[in-house]
C-alpha cells in the first residue's frame, strides 16, 4: 500500500478513468441489447453489469498491482456482436452455460502457456502495424466529425496542443476537464439527476448443450482470443513491458467462468482502450504507470456496484464527446506503433500491408480485421523472407 501511495499521480488516475470510459461507452448499450435478445429481465440485465464490472475491475486491479504494469481489462464488443447475431437460437440458461465453458477454455489455454508460444513467433513490427491499423479509425473519426462539429473539436484540439506544449504530462487531464466545460456550450447536454442504489446480483443457472457449446462458446472463445487477447498482449509489449501472458489469460478466463452464472459473458485483456493507460502521458516512469491499471479497475468495480446508476450517467454524455476524447487520447499510441512498425526496412512491406488490412475494418466469420490483418502480414513476411534467402 505504501508503494501505491508513493507512485500515485493524478494523470494516472485520469488515464485509468478514460480507459474505463472508452471501454464501456462504445458498447454498454450493446450489453443491454444482447441480454434482451437472450430473454433477460431488467433485474438480470443489471446483474450482467454487476458481474462484468466486478470481474473486469477486480482482475484488472489485482493484475496491475501484482505485476506493476497497467493491465486494463474489458468486455468483448466483438463477443457482443456474436451474441446478438446468434443469441436468438439459445435460451438464456444455455448462453450462460456457454459463457462458463468459454471462460474455462480460456483459463486452461492461458495457464498451459499455449498462447504465449504462438505470440513468440510473431514479429513486433507486425503486431505494432496491427495496433496502429486498428486504432487509426479513432484518430480519423475525430477529424471526420469536424464537418458538423468543428467548433467543439477545434477548441478541444487547441487545448490539447497548448497543454501538450506547456504541461505535457497533464495534457490529457486538462483536455478532459476542458471537454466537460465546453460540452454544454457546443452541444445539448444536461447533467441527469443521479439516484444512487446498489445493484443486486441474480443467479442464472447454466445449462450445457452441445448446440450452445459448439455454436456460441467456441466461436466466442476464438473471437476473444483474436480480437482481445492478441492485440491486448501486443499493446502491452509495444511499450517495453514483458507481459505475464500465462497469468493474464488464465486469471481473466477463470474470473469469467466464476461470474458467468451472474451474466459475465467475457473478461478479457483490453485492446484499444488499454493504450491510454500505457502511454508516457500517464507517467514518464514506466514503472509507475500501473496506477492507471489499478484506477481503471477501481472505476469498473464502482460501475458494477452501482450498475444501473453509473451506466445511465455515463451514457448521458454525447457520443461526439466520447469520439473526440478517444481520438485525442490515442494520438500518442497511434504514432508510437507506426514508428515501431516501419523502423525495420526488412519488415516494412509486410508491416504496411498489415497496417492497411487492419485499418480496413473488414470481418470474416465474425472475427475482426486485427486477426486477419496480422495473419495476412505474417504470410507476406514469410514469403518475402523466404524469397530473400533463396
Amino acid at each position: 500500500m505504501q508503494k501505491i501511495i508513493q507512485d500515485f499521480s493524478i494523470p494516472a488516475v485520469f488515464a485509468g478513468f478514460i480507459t474505463f470510459l472508452i471501454g464501456i461507452s462504445v458498447s454498454a448499450v450493446l450489453v443491454i441489447q444482447a441480454a434482451q435478445i437472450l430473454g433477460a429481465s431488467a433485474e438480470q440485465i443489471t446483474s450482467w453489469f454487476w458481474a462484468l464490472g466486478l470481474g473486469i475491475g477486480l482482475s484488472g486491479l489485482i493484475l496491475s498491482w501484482k505485476f506493476k504494469y497497467p493491465v486494463a481489462t474489458a468486455w468483448s464488443t466483438a463477443g457482443l456482436a456474436l451474441i446478438m447475431a446468434t443469441g436468438s437460437g439459445y435460451s438464456l440458461y444455455e448462453a450462460i452455460g456457454a459463457f462458463l465453458v468459454c471462460g474455462l477454455l480460456t483459463a486452461i489455454l492461458g495457464f498451459m502457456g499455449i498462447f504465449e508460444k504462438v505470440l513468440s513467433y510473431i514479429p513486433q513490427s507486425l503486431t505494432s502495424a496491427m495496433l496502429a491499423g486498428v486504432l487509426l479509425k479513432f484518430g480519423i473519426a475525430l477529424f471526420t466529425s469536424m464537418q458538423t462539429d468543428w467548433a467543439f473539436i477545434l477548441s478541444l484540439l487547441a487545448v490539447y496542443i497548448i497543454s501538450k506544449r506547456l504541461w505535457a504530462r497533464y495534457c490529457i487531464v486538462i483536455t478532459v476537464i476542458a471537454g466537460l466545460i465546453l460540452c454544454p456550450m457546443f452541444m445539448e447536454f444536461h447533467m441527469p439527476i443521479v439516484h444512487w442504489s446498489l445493484a443486486k446480483p441474480v443467479w442464472i443457472s447454466p445449462e450445457f448443450t452441445w448446440s450452445a457449446i459448439l455454436g456460441l462458446a467456441l466461436p466466442l472463445f476464438v473471437i476473444n482470443m483474436a480480437s482481445q487477447y492478441l492485440p491486448g498482449i501486443a499493446m502491452i509489449k509495444s511499450y517495453g513491458y514483458q507481459p505475464h501472458v500465462k497469468h493474464l489469460i488464465g486469471w481473466t478466463g477463470l474470473t469469467q467462468a466464476l461470474l458467468a452464472p451472474f451474466g459475465c459473458y467475457s473478461v478479457n485483456i483490453a485492446a484499444i482502450s488499454a493504450a491510454v493507460s500505457l502511454d508516457d502521458q500517464v507517467h514518464p516512469d514506466p514503472s509507475k504507470r500501473y496506477i492507471a491499471g489499478i484506477s481503471c479497475g477501481f472505476f469498473y468495480i464502482i460501475m458494477g456496484l452501482f450498475a444501473a446508476t453509473l451506466t445511465s450517467l455515463l451514457m448521458s454524455f454525447p457520443k461526439l464527446f466520447i469520439i473526440v476524447l478517444a481520438g485525442i487520447a490515442l494520438f500518442g499510441t497511434i504514432s508510437h506503433n507506426i514508428s515501431i512498425a516501419f523502423q525495420d526496412v526488412a519488415d516494412r512491406e509486410a508491416a504496411l500491408l498489415t497496417f492497411l488490412f487492419c485499418a480496413s475494418g473488414v470481418q470474416f466469420f465474425g472475427i475482426g480485421s486485427a486477426f486477419w490483418g496480422l495473419l495476412f502480414g505474417f504470410l507476406v513476411s514469410f514469403i518475402l523472407k523466404f524469397k530473400n534467402k533463396t
